[in-house]
């Protein structure tokens, strides 16, 4: 497959979408949310964040196109739009984790 042609236009959406996964509690929004759909409330009670810090980032990753919203009566419901912002995750975790035993390594040789 030829590698994606990177315009200008293009290069600012990708950074945009990388800004957003850029804090580490709109990650844990996202983790929370691989698991199920919840409320606002339900993110504050499984992440330990403060409602207004939850909202400010659930209005973020939306615009990000990262979630989705659904209101019923009263409530909001938040949801992933795209669980594929995972294989990114899983990809970079895995890069870490050779690193760190690559550094490990390293020290033993060292010593």
């Amino acid at each position: 497959m030829a590698p994606k042609v990177m315009t200008p236009a293009l290069l600012d959406q990708l950074a945009e979408r990388f800004k957003a996964l850029g804090e580490p509690a709109r990650l844990q929004l996202l983790s929370a949310l691989r698991q199920r759909e919840q409320t606002v409330s339900q993110l504050v009670q499984s992440t330990g964040l403060g409602q207004a810090n939850v909202s400010k980032h659930l209005q973020l990753l939306c615009s990000a196109g990262f979630i989705a919203r659904r209101r019923a009566g009263i409530f909001a419901f938040y949801t992933l739009a795209d669980d594929g912002v995972f294989a990114l995750c899983d990809l970079m975790c895995g890069r870490i984790e050779r690193s760190h035993r690559e550094q490990r390594a390293a020290l033993k040789l060292a010593r």
